[in-house]
C-alpha cells in the first residue's frame, strides 16, 4: 500500500488487500489490466457475470481516460478488496484535468456495469474514475 492508497475511503475500513498496477497509458496494455481485474474479482467469489461486468467496466473507464492521457505517462489502477466488494480507481495525468462527461452513453454503460461510479481530479490534473462493485448487489433498473 502506498501513501496515496493509505487514505481511508468511505465504507472501505475493512480492506483485505490493496493492489496497484501501473503501466504505460496505451490501449495495447489493457488486456493485462482486464486479466488482473478478473483474477482479483475471482478471489472475492464474484460470479462469472459480475467478473465480466467488472472487466468491461474497467476497460470502459480506461478508454474514457486514455483519450486525454498525456503521451508517455502511466495509467495507474488501484484495487482495494474488501469483505463484500472491490473498489477500483483508474487514473492518468492529463493536460487540463477535464472530468469525463456524466451524461454520455459511455458513462451510463459504466454505471450499469460497475454499480457505483465517480470521477475526480487530483494534483497535477490527474483524472480518476472510481468503480465500486459489491458482490451479489442487485442493480435497480
Amino acid at each position: 500500500m502506498t501513501e496515496e492508497t493509505a487514505v481511508p475511503t468511505a465504507g472501505a475500513t475493512d480492506i483485505r488487500d490493496a493492489v496497484t498496477v501501473r503501466m504505460p497509458a496505451d490501449s495495447a496494455y489493457l488486456s493485462v489490466l482486464r486479466t488482473a481485474t478478473a483474477g482479483l474479482a475471482a478471489r472475492l467469489d464474484f460470479t462469472l457475470d459480475e467478473i465480466e461486468d467488472l472487466r468491461i467496466g474497467v476497460d470502459e473507464a480506461c478508454a474514457m481516460l486514455l483519450a486525454q492521457a498525456l503521451p508517455g505517462t502511466d495509467l495507474t489502477t488501484e484495487f482495494e478488496l474488501t469483505g463484500d466488494g472491490m473498489r477500483i480507481a483508474v487514473s492518468v495525468l492529463t493536460a487540463d484535468g477535464r472530468l469525463p462527461e456524466r451524461d454520455t452513453f459511455a458513462w451510463t454503460v459504466l454505471s450499469a456495469l460497475a454499480g457505483e461510479v465517480d470521477a475526480g481530479v487530483g494534483p497535477d490534473d490527474r483524472v480518476s474514475i472510481v468503480l465500486l462493485k459489491r458482490r451479489g448487489a442487485v442493480e435497480s433498473a
